[in-house]
């Protein structure tokens, strides 16, 4: 029986090794040959299809084409197995990618997958936990669910009703060959497809096969699952299943059973009286409390894995896939967030670019004009088609490439927003986002964070201004000086005017760096400035009359 352990050292040497260097031994040149012979078709027609999306802005498309091309990509990623079902449902978050038609297609991979036999499944429960029949009073061998990576049975532990998930027979051999093939034939694919998604496919991969890793290992969920309901424990309305730990391992996890309302079962939810409105707002509330307050993130909050209790409560399944955001990114997704309750344009796109989410010589006028529709959008307020018809004539005119990318480490976070947005289309109800953020601000406190953060930011800005433009000192200093030894003259009142004058124009200038961030204390900087130059001047004037 195999040991229970959950030690981070431990799961990453054996990570390294499921994914080892005699991977390539084991994929033959026919393998090689029959995955690029199925992939490049979907290949082919998907970089016709997204050229022509990006080139009319989805408007006048043939879309029975694109749907027809979506279902081959679905079949493709079904038929060639787990690693291509979960790439399809990454895929299927990402809207910065992939076109509409697409999108809506691939989600279906986002729940059901055909369980295997029973009778494959059970060696690998017996391999690490030892005969079925003397560690569970019953055990159901057909499979309530099936995954990708896995499948879930019904079982009884202790008197007390389990669900059993079990990893796919074979899956670590299965998911290294076929990671061996993506590493080499992704980024060639998404050249030929689009340079400019190089960075965001890259960024895409990495995580995808970082994450992919730890979903195969049961105890790496356990302990993500412990430490979301240690975070959430103060939440009377979150539930999230308790693991029982003698029967988990790496391959098999067990935990109670907490049967719950689907959270898309509109019919369901509407009969017992649940207000949907409020429900989304929950859901929304709760995924990115996780996000904004704690440095883990629930990132697979797709409809199986969220239920509603019957009076309301949210159930939570699933913490295989999670996310983790280090504290520096966090508070600038907080600042980005607080920028778009201020109804900031200009500030988010500062915090977009140190996020490295925006290209730095972007073209700054064009992407403001457009956060600041969205800006209005998510407060409720219309949005006059003029305005956005002709931005976008101006961006297809202006814009060579596009701008925006999506680093590694907010993979996760983009794939949990997109599918809490599928939730709340699925259910057709008001919904503005900017007022649960606003709400979760203030519960939360942090509001304050993000304003001292703020406050930190923009004194780097302006130290930085100073630092940059106080260079000129010394240059002038050496200026003066070999003019006075050409001279033969020297003026300790032109030496004290010329350091006003310097330190004078170094505050200047480095109020109008933050300016663009804060009006208020760029001018306060910039009336300082003039002081700090004016005073000398009429002190030194009046001593000469």
């Amino acid at each position: 029986m195999e040991k229970n352990t959950s030690n981070p050292e431990v799961i990453q040497n054996e990570t390294k090794f499921r994914s080892g260097e005699n991977i390539e031994r084991k994929v033959s040149g026919f393998y090689i040959f029959i995955i690029i012979l199925r992939l490049l078709p979907v290949i082919i027609n998907f970089r016709k299809d997204r050229r022509n999306w990006v080139k009319t802005q989805g408007r006048g498309i043939d879309e029975e084409r694109y749907i027809k091309h979506a279902r081959r990509a679905l079949r493709t990623f079904i038929d060639l197995g787990p690693s291509y079902i979960k790439l399809g449902q990454w895929l299927s978050t990402r809207a910065d990618i992939l076109p509409q038609p697409y999108l809506e297609i691939l989600s279906k991979l986002q729940d059901e997958v055909p369980p295997v036999e029973f009778s494959k499944v059970r060696p690998i429960i017996e391999a690490d936990l030892g005969s079925i029949d003397m560690r569970y009073e019953q055990f159901n061998t057909t499979a309530l669910t099936g995954a990708s990576l896995g499948q879930v049975h019904l079982a009884k532990y202790k008197g007390k009703q389990v669900i059993v998930k079990v990893t796919r027979p074979g899956i670590e051999d299965t998911v290294g060959k076929d990671i061996y093939m993506l590493k080499r034939i992704l980024p060639f694919a998404s050249r030929f497809i689009d340079p400019n998604l190089r960075f965001s496919f890259d960024a895409m991969l990495a995580q995808f096969i970082e994450t992919i890793y730890e979903e195969m290992d049961y105890r790496v969920e356990a302990k993500n699952l412990a430490t979301i309901k240690h975070n959430l424990r103060s939440d009377r309305q979150i539930i999230i299943p308790n693991v029982v730990p003698e029967l988990t391992s790496k391959h098999v996890i067990t935990m109670e059973f907490l049967p719950g309302i689907k959270i898309t079962d509109v019919e369901s939810l509407d009969a017992i009286g649940i207000d949907r409105e409020k429900l989304i707002v929950r859901v929304h509330h709760v995924f990115f409390k996780m996000l904004l307050r704690h440095s883990i993130f629930h990132a697979d909050p797709h409809p199986g894995n969220i239920s509603v209790g019957e009076n309301g409560e949210l159930i939570l399944y699933d913490f295989g896939m999670v996310g983790r955001l280090d504290s520096e990114t966090r508070l600038k997704l907080i600042r980005l967030y607080l920028s778009l309750i201020e109804k900031d344009p200009v500030r988010a796109v500062n915090i977009l670019v140190e996020l490295d989410t925006l290209e730095p010589n972007v073209n700054r006028y064009i992407v403001e004009k457009a956060l600041d529709l969205s800006i209005r959008s998510i407060h409720g307020k219309e949005v006059d088609k003029m305005q956005v018809n002709a931005l976008m004539e101006l961006s297809n005119k202006t814009l060579t490439r596009f701008p925006f990318r999506l680093p590694k480490n907010l993979a996760l976070y983009m794939r949990m927003g997109s599918i809490l947005e599928g939730i709340y289309q699925h259910h057709k109800i008001r919904f503005y986002f900017v007022k649960v953020l606003a709400n979760l601000f203030e519960e939360e406190g942090l509001l304050k964070e993000a304003y001292i953060e703020e406050a930190k930011d923009y004194m780097k800005r302006f130290a930085k201004g100073i630092e940059t433009y106080s260079t000129m000192a010394p240059i002038v200093k050496t200026y003066l000086e070999q003019r006075q030894i050409s001279d033969g003259t020297r003026s300790e009142k032109s030496y004290s005017l010329l350091g006003s004058a310097i330190f004078a124009s170094a505050l200047f200038l480095g109020s109008t760096v933050i300016l663009t961030n804060n009006s208020t204390i760029g001018y306060c900087g910039i009336i300082a400035a003039l002081f700090v130059y004016t005073i000398p001047i009429i002190v030194h004037f009046k001593k000469k009359l």
